[in-house]
């Protein structure tokens, strides 16, 4: 049976399924293969665990990403991205191999939530195929099979320790804290910050959910909620026209660098994915602020009021 390339980054379940038929996650096959993987994550003031939901029911033969460990550990915020060495090694445990073709979804119960992000990250380290799922809701409302059970075991795989630098796709504090500092300044470069966090904790009304950070936004930032850029009813990506509409009637100007920007840089990689979806804006001008909102409300200082809340 010939071999089938997914057309593009995020694909539907019918493509999904076509795909695992021709090219299974079989442990003996020394050919490539398409790897379902689970990003199943959820708001640490969320009783529900990702590897619970992902024992409960997921695609078959999926293995499982666990966003809270494959991080900086040395970091003391929650997702910074992991080194090379450490990225590999998961991969490895994973038994996920370089060549591997791996699509990344969501919990149903989300729908799209924390897969962008470990696309996000996978592509950052040079991982060539990469996709993402739209979405596990729709994969079991379409009657694709699930399996569900403790997982079984996996064969290890040796990953190479990937010589990309992710440093170009990601904004260190210093140099949000730059952007912040020039907001409205005369000649200062207009890279906009869109922060995906809900509505009520952008403008301060709503407490973060992580106890003791107060709730705000940067300067000059453009709050998008990750919700507002997904269907209501499926929790899929809206299509791409809308998606453009919604940038531009929220002042996105494409020429202009981005930097996407959320509680930990979870579902900023949602908002960052859905540009590129819309075809908004150029890829090479855009990043992600990895230590998002839980770095900026613990480093800024009150005399720089850079931490703002609407009247």
């Amino acid at each position: 049976m010939p071999r089938r390339n997914l057309s593009s980054y995020i694909v539907t379940p019918k493509e999904l399924a076509e795909a695992l038929k021709k090219s299974p996650p079989s442990p003996i096959s020394p050919e490539p293969r398409v790897i379902p993987l689970c990003a199943a994550w959820f708001l640490p003031n969320d009783e529900r665990k990702g590897i619970q939901v992902f024992v409960e029911k997921r695609i078959p033969k999926a293995k499982f990403f666990d966003l809270d460990k494959v991080i900086d550990k040395r970091s003391p915020y929650p997702h910074m991205l992991p080194s090379a060495k450490d990225f590999a090694a998961a991969m490895s445990e994973l038994g996920i191999r370089k060549d591997d073709t791996v699509v990344v979804y969501d919990t149903k119960e989300l729908g799209i939530f924390s897969a962008p992000r470990v696309g996000w990250t996978l592509k950052a380290f040079g991982h060539a195929k990469v996709h993402i799922l739209n979405n596990f809701k729709l994969w079991v409302d379409e009657g694709h099979p699930t399996e569900s059970g403790e997982l079984y075991s996996v064969e290890c795989s040796a990953y190479p320790i990937p010589k990309s630098d992710p440093e170009d796709k990601v904004a260190s504090f210093e140099e949000v804290r730059e952007v912040a500092l020039d907001y409205n300044k005369e000649g200062a470069e207009g890279v906009q910050i869109l922060d995906a966090r809900p509505e009520g904790r952008f403008n301060g009304t709503t407490p973060e959910p992580r106890e003791g950070l107060s709730s705000g936004h940067m300067p000059g930032a453009i709050n998008i909620p990750f919700s507002s850029v997904l269907d209501p009813q499926t929790k899929a990506f809206l299509p791409a026209d809308q998606l453009k509409k919604l940038f531009q009637e929220k002042g996105v100007d494409p020429e202009k660098p981005v930097i996407s920007s959320c509680g930990t840089g979870v579902t900023a990689v949602v908002i960052d994915t859905a540009l590129e979806m819309a075809n908004y804006g150029s890829p090479e001008k855009r990043k992600v602020y990895d230590g998002s909102w839980t770095e900026w409300a613990q480093r800024v200082t009150p005399s720089e009021s850079l931490i703002r809340q609407s009247e």
